[in-house]
């Protein structure tokens, strides 16, 4: 049996408020104020990028992985209201794993648009998106005390696990293929 065919880069996904738009280059610099407040990072660490490092790390994941065994699919959040970027979604699909294919997930929303549902809209979008693909399984890292990511996660139908890696609680959700046959 020929396995199915690897998506080689992400697609638009659209939502009822949302547009997530392939991650490109040229993002960066309305992103750069997207993600600027330091508050973003009390749970993950580091500080915001300015516009020209965000350009430099936008290049370096636009560029891929490196690996034809990972793939490296990042999007922007459009809320299509505005017609401004307010955040991202990405996923590292893992292919061929001895879990089968398994895509890891993370969301950000910037403050300004947070507490509006567009991280829950965006996340249960993209993971939807993965559970159409030959992705097997969906997971997720998320600290513990991230009350808010924590709701994400469990509305993208992912369920806490007992992994912790770096202090953050692994969920997860298996794919279920059509006919009851499970992914990996």
């Amino acid at each position: 049996m020929t396995p199915p065919a690897r998506p080689c880069a992400p697609e638009a996904i659209t939502t009822p408020r949302l547009v997530l738009e392939p991650l490109r280059v040229d993002h960066a610099r309305e992103m750069a104020d997207v993600l600027c407040d330091p508050g973003l990072h009390e749970f993950t660490g580091g500080t915001p990028y300015d516009a020209p490092g965000l350009r430099a790390r936008y290049t370096r994941l636009v560029a891929g992985s490196g690996d034809p065994a990972v793939s490296w699919w990042n999007w922007v959040v459009r809320l299509r209201a505005e017609d401004r970027l307010t955040g991202t979604v990405q996923a590292t699909v893992a292919w061929d794993t001895p879990d089968g294919t398994v895509a890891e997930v993370a969301w950000v929303t910037g403050v300004p648009w947070q507490g509006r549902g567009i991280a829950t809209e965006a996340a249960v979008a993209l993971v939807a998106r993965l559970a159409a693909l030959p992705v097997d399984r969906v997971v997720a890292h998320v600290h513990p005390g991230h009350v808010a990511s924590r709701s994400v996660a469990a509305a993208a139908g992912l369920t806490p696990t007992s992994v912790v890696v770096d202090g953050e609680v692994r969920w997860q959700r298996d794919v279920t293929r059509p006919g009851g046959a499970q992914g990996g």
